[in-house]
């Protein structure tokens, strides 16, 4: 297979991405792989679809620091691909890092890969379902049932009445965001600084307050999902718990938490069932349930990480499935030609 990989940057790519650890697995599976940052496509007058793209020359790595190293070194060579000649193109960059200085790259992934899947290639996951998911109004069309009590908005007096009505705490966020940041908890002793905090929120767009779950205390469940089941391989799920023992609400690798080993219960695998029929049907080929006791705390449709810290904790390496999957739908792709549409193919 020839592989393309969609990235915020090839620079900022680091070692112990799940996206470095899938183009790595990928390459020592056989495959040709190709790195690309949202900057980097051409749209040719004829149509076609080109990016400029980095590349690695041998064909076994056994460590994921020298693999980066190689596709982001000085010398490396720039070169110029056609997207049309893919079999699959990933798009696995993170609009929500490009809000701010980058605005132009927020849906430049999407936008493309939806040129690229209009000519053929298999694009994961499904463009045209992820522009629905530019931010966190997505999850709001799922079941009520799987979902923490939430209210969305940018007028403070609204957001106010939610936390008085929730008695405890509740937990306020940015409607489009990632990684925790401007994520506060409210309680008591921090209503005296609520207005600073909803502002802080609102700055750049609407604010979600939602209902605070006393589990979370313990941390969330990161569980990934692939063609809408549990990723299961070699007797595992790919699964692990976040905490943070700092005592900040977050669980976020990004804000201190740590991973340690989960345990997938039956309340958990119920949620996937729940959500199952939605994520097949957008074509969300590999998703990242945040989980904590029998609600979903986000869905993660772009660029969910994680499965190097469920390798570390079930001694599985996931990213061999995943290509293996890869490779099943680019041969169910030969065998029906251009008769499934992207969205179909996405989570057969």
């Amino acid at each position: 297979m020839k592989l393309g990989f969609v990235v915020n940057s090839v620079k900022s790519e680091q070692a112990a991405f799940t996206t470095t650890r899938l183009a790595m697995t990928a390459t020592n599976m056989g495959h040709k792989i190709y790195l690309l940052g949202v900057g980097d496509f051409i749209y040719e007058p004829d149509g076609s679809i080109h990016a400029h793209a980095r590349e690695v020359h041998g064909n076994s790595y056994e460590s994921l620091e020298a693999f980066l190293d190689e596709m982001q070194s000085s010398e490396a060579e720039s070169v110029r691909i056609k997207v049309d000649d893919l079999d699959v193109l990933l798009l696995r960059n993170d609009p929500s890092d490009d809000a701010v200085e980058r605005p132009w790259a927020q849906t430049s992934g999407i936008l493309f890969g939806q040129l690229a899947a209009s000519r053929g290639v298999l694009v994961l996951n499904d463009p045209v379902n992820l522009a629905n998911a530019l931010n966190k109004t997505y999850f709001q069309h799922f079941p009520e049932q799987v979902r923490p009590k939430t209210c969305i908005s940018r007028d403070a007096e609204e957001i106010k009445k939610f936390i008085t009505e929730q008695g405890d705490k509740t937990v306020i966020k940015p409607l489009q965001g990632s990684g925790g940041q401007s994520v506060f908890l409210v309680g008591e002793d921090e209503k005296a600084n609520l207005n600073q905090m909803i502002e802080a929120v609102t700055r750049d767009g609407y604010c979600i307050a939602q209902e605070y779950l006393p589990a979370a205390v313990d941390g969330d469940v990161r569980l990934f999902v692939m063609n809408g089941r549990p990723l299961w391989h070699n007797g595992q799920y790919a699964a692990f718990r976040r905490v943070n023992e700092t005592g900040d609400a977050r669980s976020n690798m990004h804000s201190g938490g740590k991973s340690v080993e989960a345990e997938v219960t039956p309340k958990m695998l119920e949620l996937v069932e729940m959500v199952r029929p939605k994520l097949v049907r957008d074509g969300m080929f590999l998703v990242g349930l945040d989980i904590v006791d029998d609600k979903l705390m986000e869905i993660n449709v772009f660029t969910p990480g994680g499965l190097g810290s469920a390798k570390n904790h079930t001694g599985v390496d996931f990213t061999e499935a995943v290509i293996r999957d890869l490779e099943r739908k680019v041969k169910y792709k030969e065998y029906y030609g251009g008769t499934l549409r992207n969205v179909e193919m996405a989570t057969l």
